[in-house]
């Protein structure tokens, strides 16, 4: 590999290290699964189209992340703890992290594609054209479904508000 493609494919294993631990898997797990992708990525970089070779990279890691859920027989989400810097009062403080624990939740009761549309969307801040090549199709589609997981979300977050 030659130093042009070091550090952009530095970033893309950052982002996938990111999505993992996101999804549910433990920082070692997620780090593990990146490099054994990246390995794997490499041992069939001749075979692999280059302009596909991320979104390859990104499938081998959240297939292997999967075999791993289906090894434990569970899937782990953690609720990341909210830190705030300026926060003016402890009330805040406890607000927020309310908040963020109803969105885990409500993400949580979502199908798994949607949860997963929307962390690369809002987390991961991944453009349309990003997540199309990610999951292999066509932008359309994404922005599609993204509309769908959103207005799921919306009816499962306001109903929970009433």
């Amino acid at each position: 590999m030659d130093n042009e493609m070091q550090p952009l494919l530095e970033e893309k294993m950052e982002q996938i290290k990111r999505y993992l631990i996101r999804l549910g898997a433990d920082r070692n797990d997620a780090e593990d699964i990146v490099q054994d992708a990246v390995y794997k990525g490499l041992l069939y970089i001749d075979s692999i189209d280059p302009e596909k070779f991320f979104a390859w990279l990104f499938k081998v890691a959240l297939n292997r992340y999967y075999d791993l859920c289906r090894k434990r027989k569970r899937i782990q989400i953690p609720i990341d703890s909210v830190i705030v810097e300026d926060a003016e009062t402890p009330e805040a403080l406890v607000l927020q992290k309310e908040n963020q624990e109803e969105i885990e939740r409500v993400l949580n009761e979502l199908p798994p594609f949607h949860k997963q549309l929307l962390i690369m969307k809002y987390e991961l801040d991944l453009s349309y054209q990003e997540i199309a090549g990610l999951l292999g199709v066509k932008m359309e589609l994404v922005k599609t479904y993204l509309f769908r997981a959103r207005k799921q979300f919306q009816k499962k977050y306001r109903r929970d508000e009433s």
